[in-house]
């Protein structure tokens, strides 16, 4: 059958139109599957993605987020080299860097702490002024650290190796000596201290210079290059979540990470988040005028250079593919 040419114009601008409805309301319905890595079990002081769950935020970015807990039995970062998580929270900038000369092709895009947590932790009753009066004292540390916040006391204080004792992780041992000295942090130690009835002092490293980044997000830069709009997307959810969860009603995340790990209580979870708070690991630094989850680039220059010096990592320029800034400071999530 052959149309009048007025009648065949109005069908072909009928089936235009419908596939214009079609092509419009397919993104709106299908959300982005994105899979991130934690850096251990559900809790404060992660509590910005459980927020960012289940309040809908990632919803609302069109984001189908899968978090995945990680621990002493899991190695998520390696996960993300192999290709089975879009991304994955690095403890520190020094991991960074260490994945970094290695030749790893992995980003960070953003870091929320902008201070990390890390503490010594010692009794009130010893009269610890400052990390200086710690020098020639027995600390407990852990292997892992006597690699990353070990040097840089050594640097910084004259610490020397032979002050080192096992870290038993164990809070009896702390407890039991009253000159006791060991690794923690501000989230969990000083809150166990007191509930075993001890009166804690804790040493921020961070407020005596130590300037690592803390829960980097890290992504494939292949990921970065190819999907580039939902790992920007995935960070400005990520920095609402924490917003969320630390000045407005942090019920919906609290009651999902009670819901994940079901060692979490409402006391523990509020003491934890009342400590990134009051010490300002989020919302300080940059992230006060550029918003959570800021980079600098400087600040990367000056802890690689700290990080050379002390013998942590090697000389090198291969720090500046550790990170891109081009995804925060723009002062998402801030009010």
């Amino acid at each position: 059958m052959v149309y009048p040419k007025s009648l065949a114009m109005h069908v072909v601008w009928a089936v235009v139109a419908l596939m214009a409805i079609g092509l419009n309301a397919q993104p709106a319905s299908a959300q982005d599957k994105f899979s991130f890595g934690l850096s251990w079990s559900a809790d404060a002081e992660r509590g910005g993605y459980y927020q960012a769950v289940a309040a809908g935020i990632y919803k609302r970015n069109n984001l189908d987020v899968t978090l995945v807990p990680g621990g002493p039995q899991v190695n998520n970062p390696q996960l993300l080299v192999a290709g089975q998580l879009d991304g994955v929270l690095f403890s520190s900038s020094g991991q960074a860097l260490g994945f970094a000369v290695n030749g790893i092709p992995h980003v960070v895009v953003a870091a929320i702490y902008q201070k990390h947590p890390r503490i010594l932790l010692a009794h009130k009753s010893a009269g610890y002024k400052s990390l200086a009066d710690m020098k020639g004292k027995p600390i407990m540390v852990g292997q892992l650290q006597r690699l990353e916040f070990w040097p840089w006391l050594r640097a910084k204080y004259g610490f020397t190796d032979d002050q080192l004792r096992p870290y038993t992780f164990n809070y009896g041992v702390f407890m039991n000596d009253p000159k006791a000295i060991q690794q923690d942090f501000i989230t969990s130690g000083p809150w166990t201290v007191k509930r075993e009835g001890g009166d804690p002092a804790a040493f921020l490293l961070a407020d005596e210079g130590y300037d690592e980044y803390h829960a980097l997000i890290a992504v494939r830069r292949e990921t970065l290059e190819k999907r580039r709009d939902v790992v920007q997307r995935f960070v400005n959810a990520t920095i609402e979540g924490w917003s969320s969860f630390l000045s407005e009603d942090p019920a919906p995340g609290i009651a999902l990470i009670k819901k994940e790990n079901s060692s979490q209580t409402d006391e523990l979870i509020s003491a934890a988040r009342q400590s990134l708070i009051d010490a300002n690991l989020i919302d300080s630094g940059d992230a006060k005028t550029v918003g959570i989850g800021a980079l600098s680039d400087k600040r990367w220059q000056d802890w690689f250079e700290q990080s050379a010096k002390a013998g942590i990592v090697p000389p090198g320029d291969y720090w500046k593919a550790a990170y891109d800034v081009s995804l925060v400071n723009k002062k998402v999530g801030m009010k």
